[in-house]
């Protein structure tokens, strides 16, 4: 008769499934971009939807550069003049998805206070 077998619990590197899981998406936002400039919309926001499924399996929050290339309704990879629109108006930016019409604004306070310190 064989000994009964046992498994070993394998631990987990957070960390460093983090780190790599930043790395990918950063990559695939890159593809996202140079697909996007080529005009394939739709294999660019294939390549966002990984990046965002990759960032909530391993809890990792989208860098603010990466989210303001992303519509927030229809989660479109956004290139200015292609399928968004760009407009800086006060103390804002705001950013509006041709595709499906929502609207972004985004505060650019720091940007302001650096200007008038210089």
């Amino acid at each position: 008769m064989e000994p009964p077998s046992f498994r070993v619990a394998v631990r987990r590197k957070k960390g460093q499934e983090r780190r790599i899981a930043g790395e990918r998406i950063e990559a695939l936002f890159r593809l996202a971009e140079q697909e996007a400039l080529r005009g394939n919309a739709a294999r660019a926001d294939r390549y966002v939807e990984l990046g965002r499924k990759i960032g909530m399996r391993y809890n990792v929050h989208l860098p603010s550069e990466l989210k303001r290339r992303v519509c927030k309704e229809c989660h479109a990879f956004l290139v200015p003049s292609k399928n968004a629109r760009v407009r800086v108006g006060g103390s804002k930016v705001v950013t509006t998805c041709l595709r499906c019409g929502a609207v972004m604004r985004f505060p650019y306070l720091r940007e302001q206070k650096a200007r008038r310190r210089q």
